[in-house]
């Protein structure tokens, strides 16, 4: 069911062991981490490979992820996806990374607006989800332009705190 995307300027290749150096690498990252409350940073190569096969289940599976990749350089940004498709309710959770370099460029604007794309005809959803850390602003910017509605809030806790998280959906149905 699911496959690589392209779009302008991107490609959402499926993630893959080819991609295991740029997974360790984003996700030992500190401006990636920063808003991240459900994973500690990657210390070994193998948490990249597990993350790596956690996505590549056999279908059908609940979860997805692609690395955004820039077509004219060929450079790994960063990666999007799904988890936690609930296929009685129609719905799924969205998530995604991109690296602080190629912030502010549009590039995950373009990425997401492909996978919400992807999760309706493909998927079938009728609502995506977004927990998003209450400080993390670029991306509730980013969810707020797409048509995301903050509809509450939510508590992790994560090494011993309390992080406070918005609840986002987008109701695929009034769009």
């Amino acid at each position: 069911m699911f496959s690589d995307i392209e779009t302008e300027r991107l490609l959402l290749k499926c993630i893959d062991l080819n991609d295991r150096k740029f997974i360790f690498e984003e996700f030992q990252n500190d401006f990636i981490n920063q808003y991240l409350f459900d994973a500690e940073p990657m210390t070994e190569i193998k948490e990249a490979d597990d993350l790596i096969e956690f996505y590549n289940m056999k279908e059908p599976r609940n979860q997805h992820r692609w690395v955004l990749i820039n077509k004219l350089e060929k450079l790994k940004m960063g990666t999007c996806g799904f988890h936690l498709w609930d296929r009685e309710k129609n719905q799924v959770e969205i998530g995604f990374e991109l690296m602080q370099q190629y912030n502010g460029k549009g590039y995950m604007t373009e990425a997401v607006e492909a996978i919400i794309e992807f999760a309706r005809i493909k998927m079938k959803v009728n609502k995506i989800i977004a927990i998003v850390f209450v400080d993390n602003a670029k991306c509730k910017r980013l969810l707020e332009k797409l048509g995301f509605i903050n509809v509450g809030k939510e508590e992790c806790i994560f090494r011993g705190s309390m992080y406070l998280h918005d609840i986002y959906e987008l109701d695929l149905l009034k769009g």
